[in-house]
This record gives C-alpha cells, structure tokens and sequence, in this order.
C-alpha cells in the first residue's frame, strides 16, 4: 500500500505552474527540526537540502532568505541583498501568522503573502535541491532554476563563503 501523501498549498501551486518536482517524505524527529537531519533522512548532500528562513528587515520588514541546511544566513550580506541597513531573523511565534508555515515546514512557495525571496548562490550548482513543502516530513525535490523562476528569487551570496 503506498503512503498517502496530502498535497500542500506549496505542492498544489507547482502543480498550477506545471513544474516539475518530487515529492519525498521523510521522518520527522520533534526534538531535531534541523536541515542536517532532513539531509540524513533523505541520504543526500546537506549542501542539496536548503532551510527556509524569515528576515525582517529595518526598511523593507520581512523578506525570506533560502540557505544550504548546514549554513547560517549573514544578517549583514542579507541585509545588503535586501535593500535594508540591517536584518533579523523573524521570532519563531511571528512565523505562522506572517507566513501560514510552522518552523520545520517553511516553504519558500505559498506564503500567506509573497515576500521577496533571496536564495544563496550555491543552489545553482546543483541539478537539484530540497525545499520543504509546506510540512514536517515532507521536501519537494526540483530543479533550483524552477524554484528561482517561480518565486521570482534573487540568487546572492547571503553566507559566509
């Protein structure tokens, strides 16, 4: 019997926009929501699983930043990429309300409100990566062009290299 996966809003959006993509469910463990797990869940490259993450800037307030799993974002290169003079991650219980996503299942397709998206550069070396889709325990699997294209990202560099 092969598992019933529920589509997400994220999963559905692609679906409108006839792009390509895999679904891959994974395990979820409650007390590690970390890309790291995800990446060993699947068996890939950390560098292929990229995190999700909601900024707020000074000027132009929130803006989402998309980071390989084992990376942490640079609030200053984000900040720059952005337009603003400085930038903070977005509080945990600021997350579902500003975005309709829960921490461990921020998509950076399908927010409640389109953001601007900033994706780091290294996404492009790859055939493929993994985003969350929309849910614990669930990643889309796509062609980084398609992710860039349709959400109408900014490839940058938004770590330290």
């Amino acid at each position: 019997m092969a598992l019933k996966i529920n589509k997400t809003n994220a999963v559905r959006l692609l679906d409108k926009a006839k792009i390509s993509y895999e679904l891959v469910p994974y395990q979820v463990d409650e007390e590690n929501l970390a890309a790291t797990h995800v990446a060993e869940q699947l068996g890939e490259d950390i560098a292929q699983v990229f995190k999700t993450l909601v900024l707020r800037g000074d000027r132009s307030g929130l803006f989402v930043c998309v980071v390989p799993g084992d990376a942490e974002v640079d609030l200053k290169k984000a900040a720059r990429a952005s337009g603003n003079k400085s930038a903070e991650l977005l509080h945990m219980k600021e997350l579902l309300p500003a975005t309709g996503y829960i921490r461990g299942g921020c998509s950076p397709i399908g927010m409640k409100k389109t953001l601007p998206t900033f994706i780091h550069t290294s996404c492009m070396d790859f055939d493929y990566i993994y985003i969350s889709a929309g849910v614990r325990g669930l990643q889309v699997r796509m062609a980084p062009g398609d992710l860039v294209d349709f959400v109408g990202a900014v490839v940058t560099v938004l770590i330290q290299e």
